[in-house]
């Protein structure tokens, strides 16, 4: 139990401990968790707490869990037990989709002081206080199930980020067989579109010149709310004075139309980036995972993105080793990735989760296989991505700046609206949040080496 009072003012608990109220965070998962993680991070330092990085020692530490593989399940204990060890005196704080899932399982785990779910984030802080004067510990897990309206939760300032997440939804009624996820976020809930503006305008004024729209599954955005739709809000934020791009999360592929693609193919605002998820190049694994596409139905969705917007980024995931995935249908799925050649694919494992459908299909397949076929799509990946970069050899591209290059002295990288990593000599101070034309000379160690025109 936490042996610090949280209720006390910042002024008498640095006088009774010599030092400011702290909070860490450690968070997994999507981009989803990490745009809360901003929020609950944003509602501490309001009541007076300093945010502190996870490997020091704070009076709070927040383990923002995923639970979309069991290894994400594992790996959220982990970050709860190394945060009592860092401070045997903390309040340790387990919220999100892990604890939503599983709400007994991370209640029972003796490191762990609060559990909240996926909704009432907002009111952690509160909870903190309360565990404090009670000195017992809280569950906050509601039915997520029943929840109707979005929660509104949003971001006034970012740190230290040339892009903005914002989320515009939260919630899933795919129910795909494979996927834990509408059991920990719910039904398909929206934000309200004046919710969703006010918060780019804030961006917008900070100086911010990106922001990417993500939820749980954007292209719901609208369903239960009255003649509004993601390309309605996309519209309404590509008004807005001072943001320069706007990207898309991910995107399923049943909803990039012949006329969504065609309007926005002419908002030059839009990011030549597509996330399109695949899970699978083979008709037969698709209807066991509960996808609602044919692999025909996707590669005329990939082909639309091409026609209509130039040296447009498509990636994909793709999952390898579902219930009764055969060699055959393995090889199907390589030719078919093989054929689009994306320029990028995340590959990963079929993980077993109790709770979803697929954990009582027959036909599991060996971790072994699993890994073999991994390796054989993650090398296609490669090959594929050094293809997509070797294309824009000699060719100019605008590039947002953002960082240093680790182990490259001098030189700063930044992100190209067609999701390519671009470094340049040069200052970052002067380079940070600026988009300039460059010219690309050359690849090396994964990123595109180029020049900036005009300086």
């Amino acid at each position: 139990m936490a042996k610090v009072d949280l209720t006390l003012s910042n002024e008498e608990f640095y006088e009774r401990y010599g030092h400011k109220k702290t909070v860490a965070f450690y968070t997994l998962g999507c981009k989803v968790n990490q745009y809360e993680t901003e929020v609950m991070a944003e509602l501490f330092k309001k009541a007076g707490y300093e945010v502190v990085d996870f490997n020091e020692k704070a009076d709070v530490y927040v383990i923002n869990t995923c639970t979309v593989t069991n290894r994400s399940d594992m790996k959220s204990r982990q970050e709860i037990r190394k945060a009592r060890k860092k401070n045997p005196d903390a309040l340790v704080v387990a919220a999100g989709c892990y604890v939503q899932v599983s709400p007994e399982e991370a209640f029972s785990l003796p490191e762990v002081d609060i559990a909240i779910g996926t909704k009432n984030k907002d009111k952690i802080v509160e909870l903190v206080e309360e565990f404090t004067q009670k000195n017992q510990k809280l569950s906050v897990v509601n039915n997520i199930m029943t929840q109707k309206e979005y929660e509104e939760f949003g971001v006034t300032a970012y740190t230290e980020r040339t892009r903005a997440y914002i989320k515009i939804q939260d919630g899933c009624n795919q129910y795909c067989t494979y996927c834990i996820i509408p059991y920990a976020r719910g039904p398909v809930r929206s934000r309200d579109p004046k919710k969703v503006l006010d918060e780019v305008k804030r961006f917008a004024d900070s100086g911010y010149k990106e922001i990417v729209l993500t939820g749980i599954h954007i292209a719901s955005y609208g369903k239960d709310l009255k003649n509004i739709g993601l390309l309605d809000i996309i519209k309404m934020i590509h008004e807005i004075d001072g943001i320069k791009r706007i990207r898309l999360s991910s995107i399923e592929p049943t909803f990039l139309t012949e006329e969504f693609v065609k309007e926005i193919a002419n908002l030059p605002k839009m990011c030549r980036h597509y996330h399109v998820s695949l899970q699978s190049g083979c008709d037969e694994t698709l209807k066991r995972m509960g996808r609602r596409y044919t692999t025909k139905e996707y590669k005329s969705v990939i082909d639309r993105l091409r026609e209509y917007i130039k040296d447009v980024a498509i990636t994909t995931d793709v999952m390898v080793g579902f219930p009764g995935e055969t060699g055959e249908e393995f090889l199907k799925t390589y030719k078919f990735v093989e054929e689009i050649c994306f320029s990028k694919m995340h590959v990963f494992k079929y993980s077993r989760r109790k709770g979803t459908r697929a954990y009582n299909f027959p036909n599991q397949v060996a971790n072994h296989i699993k890994e073999d076929r991994s390796k054989k799509l993650i090398e296609l990946s490669n090959r594929c991505e050094y293809k997509f970069m070797e294309s824009f050899i000699g060719k100019t591209l605008e590039v947002l700046f953002e960082q240093p290059v680790k182990n490259m002295e001098g030189y700063v990288e930044g992100l190209t609206d067609n999701y390519l990593s671009v470094a340049v000599k040069g200052d970052r101070k002067l380079l940070r949040n600026e988009i300039f034309t460059v010219k690309i000379k050359e690849i090396k160690d994964n990123l595109l080496i180029g020049e900036i025109e005009g300086i």
